[in-house]
């Protein structure tokens, strides 16, 4: 199989085992499957240095929560290991992607699947959802990273993030990668009200209209994991 070919069967069984991860009752499970999940990636990213590139260009365009989760699992491999990250951390990098939204399995479903813009008030519920994951987390023998991922991927910079406001050196180096791809998912993915960006597009506007966001060399860094999409796929 082609680099490309095995891309595409990885992702697509990995769907399935996400899924589970958001339905089943039994996290312990889940969280041990996500361990055989991950070294499949880390495995593929080895032996087929193009690979990464083509899980990047295979990423979905529909938003819903396990394709998202999935998702933002793979940017968050492919820039951190762009920016150095190597064995034990980029397992854990991957797990704490995987799980960043765990907690939206206690969020109301009619919330999550709203076709349109939240109300206040199912906006104060969507954003308990580090919360409500770092609860489900604490629950199981998962590292601190994982839980940050989890806690603090909605937490910004400029310190004006949520739920804890923190400044932009006490949010943990692996939160603020999946920070930067739980954005970057979410804008160029199509939802039923808005339109989604190019992978290009998507980048310029996190840079200029949401500047200081944003750790500023994961964002250029970024830019380096788009280049090795668009060059494997072509473009």
């Amino acid at each position: 199989l082609s680099s490309f070919d095995k891309a595409t069967v990885l992702r697509e069984s990995s769907l399935a085992l996400v899924e589970e991860l958001f339905e089943s009752p039994d996290v312990e499970k889940a969280l041990n499957e996500s361990k055989v999940l991950i070294n499949q990636f880390l495995d593929l990213m080895e032996t087929e240095p193009d690979a990464m590139s083509h899980l990047i260009g295979l990423s979905s365009h529909d938003f819903y929560t396990y394709t998202h989760s999935l998702d933002v699992g793979i940017y968050s491999l492919g820039l951190a290991q762009t920016v150095g990250y190597k064995g034990h951390d980029l397992h854990e990098m991957g797990q704490g992607a995987l799980f960043h939204d765990i907690g939206k399995r206690n969020v109301s479903v009619d919330i999550i699947c709203k076709d349109g813009p939240l109300d206040d008030l199912e906006w104060a519920q969507m954003q308990k959802h580090p919360e409500y994951g770092l609860m489900i987390l604490e629950e199981h023998d998962v590292s601190d990273a994982i839980k940050a991922c989890c806690f603090e991927h909605h937490e910004s910079a400029l310190g004006n993030g949520y739920p804890q406001q923190l400044d932009a050196n006490e949010i943990h180096p692996m939160a603020r990668i999946v920070a930067l791809t739980d954005t970057f998912d979410a804008l160029t993915t199509q939802r039923s009200y808005n339109k989604p960006m190019q992978p290009r597009e998507a980048l310029d506007f996190m840079k200029e209209r949401l500047a200081g966001r944003y750790d500023k060399d994961l964002l250029n860094a970024m830019y380096e994991v788009l280049f090795k999409m668009e060059k494997a796929l072509g473009a």
